[in-house]
């Protein structure tokens, strides 16, 4: 008699807007190889298409809206509670628009994953296309990395370039970055799945051993 196959680990997404990212993270988990299963998908705003693009893959919502908590530590509390309740492996952060307390993140350290669009630790923050174009700069892209207490500045696991055009518009390179992102975060998702990529003390452990600089994907 076969054995039934090992269940893939448990991945939860967080997102706020329309889930581009998450939408390419549900493509990629429809993969028959794919190692990771999303079982459930949260937000903070009630009408984020996120939510949509959730139901229509026929996965679990829950929505914790922080417009009902007078404060950023009753908002993760209770959205601690719902991530309790589906105790997943992952949790992956989709365009999350909200500041994640320090207590919020000690809970699931490790167990948290972040995209940025920048060349972290470059332009933390909002608005990375304006200040990019702005600073004149030749190169952006985009970073993956764990969650850690200080904003957009945990442990960067892998890049993408993006070459910025000198007719750029912060909406066109938004675009480009944007391309990056959908294929740069399955990928990495996957690797943590597998067990490849793990939080050490200080750096990104990659199949044991510490990264001393991001995984890079070039913009060819």
């Amino acid at each position: 008699m076969k054995a039934d196959p090992a269940p893939r680990p448990s991945i939860v997404v967080l997102a706020s807007g329309s889930g581009s990212n998450l939408q390419a993270l549900i493509d990629a988990s429809r993969e028959r190889d794919y190692p990771g299963e999303i079982i459930a998908v949260g937000c903070n705003k009630p009408g984020a298409f996120a939510l949509e693009r959730a139901a229509q893959a026929n996965i679990p919502t829950f929505v914790v809206n922080h417009k009902d908590y007078g404060s950023r530590e009753e908002f993760d509390g209770a959205l601690m509670a719902e991530l309790r309740r589906y105790n997943p492996d992952l949790i992956v952060l989709a365009g999350f628009m909200r500041i994640l307390t320090d207590d919020f993140v000690q809970a699931f350290r490790g167990k948290m994953l972040n995209i940025h669009p920048s060349l972290l630790p470059a332009y933390t923050g909002l608005n990375t296309h304006q200040r990019v174009l702005e600073a004149g700069d030749k190169l952006h892209g985009v970073s993956v990395h764990f969650v850690t207490e200080e904003l957009d500045g945990g442990p960067v696991i892998a890049q993408a370039d993006v070459k910025v055009k000198p007719d750029d518009t912060p909406e066109t390179l938004a675009e480009r970055v944007q391309k990056k992102e959908h294929l740069l975060y399955p990928i990495v998702v996957s690797w943590f799945c597998e067990g490849r990529i793990q939080l050490g003390a200080h750096s990104v452990l990659f199949d044991g051993e510490p990264l001393s600089q991001p995984m890079r994907l070039t913009d060819g």
